[in-house]
């Protein structure tokens, strides 16, 4: 188990949440936004489909908002030859100086591996990328994507085990999402300018349609509202996730995915930032 920090002695100061208790079902937690009839709910709302094709791909959004929370998604991405797709699935809030944490999924040709694409934005401004190849075949089964999101960190997580970890450092000037409630958001879409060895490899409509599925939502570690509820106080004493770090032994499972699994890190990229790395590669 991760690691509690000191509990805080009073309700966090921000306007908080009623714990959310949603988990698992589609039709209670999510409204399909776009796609014109390529994402559909199924299995009596416990399965979620995108699909996308040469007109078109598909997503959804939470029907709740959040600020902080850890939550789990299950996803089976693109098989074949998913060259040029991507699927995304991530945190935002919104307007001009909005926040999110990232989760993307880069296809790629037959037998080559998934690129995860992790990112964290705050006040609108993002170029934080960490890259990682996939250790499994994530097109074979289900797997566990999961964003734990707290006032001490961010930790993105794979079955279970963290892969990243994005630290509150506001401190010392750098931005951190502590105010600005957030959806969730998945889409299946094309982005073969980019999404595959740089754009070299371009998307082979052949293969299409393309699909993604999604089970087993969980986010009851979580503060929620619905969009048109008021903030409720979400007492920090009674909800240690809100307060988890890592262990010692999680930060060496962390170390092991990093050493042999990532592919780009923004805090190595000199020629990127020529005028020095950004502050929080620092901290």
């Amino acid at each position: 188990m991760a690691v509690s920090a000191t509990k805080k002695p009073l309700l966090l100061s921000l306007l908080f949440f009623v714990v959310a208790a949603s988990a698992g079902n589609f039709y209670e937690s999510f409204d399909i936004t776009w796609g014109e009839g390529r994402a559909k709910i199924l299995e009596d709302g416990q399965l979620l489909t995108c699909t996308l094709d040469k007109i078109s791909g598909s997503g959804f959004q939470s029907k709740k908002e959040y600020l902080y929370g850890k939550i789990d998604m299950k996803l089976k991405l693109v098989a074949g030859n998913s060259a040029g797709t991507v699927t995304a699935y991530y945190l935002s809030s919104k307007g001009a100086t909005w926040d999110e944490i990232d989760f993307e999924f880069l296809g790629n040709l037959t037998g080559e591996p998934y690129t995860i694409h992790t990112n964290v934005f705050t006040g609108g401004k993002g170029d934080r990328e960490m890259q990682f190849h996939l250790w499994f075949d994530p097109t074979a089964d289900f797997h566990t994507y999961t964003v734990h999101w707290n006032p001490i960190n961010i930790i993105f997580l794979v079955d279970g085990t963290p892969i990243r970890v994005f630290k509150n450092n506001k401190k010392s000037g750098v931005g951190y999402p502590t105010s600005q409630p957030m959806k969730i958001y998945s889409s299946l879409w094309e982005a073969d300018d980019w999404a595959t060895q740089g754009g070299r490899v371009k998307i082979d409509w052949s293969n299409a349609p393309f699909s993604a599925s999604y089970r087993s939502f969980n986010d009851q570690s979580a503060c929620s509202r619905a969009s048109n509820a008021r903030w409720v106080a979400c007492d920090a004493n009674k909800d240690p996730w809100m307060w988890t770090s890592l262990n010692n032994n999680q930060y060496g499972q962390m170390k092991r995915v990093q050493d042999e699994f990532m592919i780009y890190n923004y805090c190595t990229d000199y020629k990127r930032f020529p005028q020095g790395l950004p502050k929080d590669c620092n901290l």
